[in-house]
């Protein structure tokens, strides 16, 4: 399944510490995820994704052994930036990554878990609803959210979804979901570990974009 599998996250250590490259290197895999979903007007979250990671990545660049981990990152932009933080640098560029990554992940459980709509069993709006109000809905203003309802009409059937994630090969239904399953394994645990981590260090804003 290559668009998903090309870049397995990696397993988190027993100390939750992810390493910052590894993090970029994988998660920089994932844009095209949005390209499957159909519709132009999803468009603004995959450029987000892109974004974001372009400012963790030239935080890291700019001294890979002090910005090791996204721990470290955070750590030391609370001491740079002061009461700016973490409204600012890659702190605030992480926050909103680790929400497109929410979305990727609740919308791919959902499919995996075998969630449909009864009387549309071959669409995913259900799906994606569910990962839109999960992961970005409180996030946005009533023009978005509005945008995002009008896109749910263009999303793709569930048969083609699944085949655009596996870019168009002959992979039967099963195989799809179940290697889905094992992309999240780890996927998941690192996008939990993200928002453990913001949440601990009180680092999470609640502004509407």
């Amino acid at each position: 399944m290559a668009l998903l599998l090309d870049q397995q996250f990696a397993p988190m250590p027993d100390n939750n510490e992810i390493a910052t490259k590894t993090f970029l290197e994988s998660v920089s895999h994932l844009p095209p995820f949005f390209d499957c979903l159909g519709s132009k007007v999803f468009a603004p979250i995959k450029a987000d994704i892109n974004g974001n990671i372009t400012k963790i990545k030239a935080v890291y660049d700019s001294d890979p052994v002090k910005y090791e981990t996204l721990q470290q990152i955070l750590l030391i932009e609370k001491s740079i930036y002061g009461s700016e933080w973490p409204k600012v640098g890659a702190t605030l560029a992480l926050m909103w990554l680790k929400r497109g990554l929410r979305f990727i992940q609740i919308l791919l459980q959902s499919l995996a878990d075998g969630e449909r709509d009864e009387d549309n069993p071959n669409l995913i709006r259900i799906n994606i609803t569910k990962a839109y109000d999960q992961a970005l809905k409180r996030y946005h203003g009533w023009i978005v959210q509005k945008v995002f309802k009008a896109a749910l009409f263009a999303a793709p059937c569930r048969s083609d979804f699944l085949k655009a994630l596996t870019k168009d090969q002959e992979v039967a239904e099963e195989d799809c979901l179940e290697k889905i399953h094992q992309f999240l394994i780890n996927f998941t645990a690192t996008v939990d570990a993200i928002y453990e981590m913001y949440s601990i260090m009180n680092a999470e804003l609640d502004y509407l974009v």
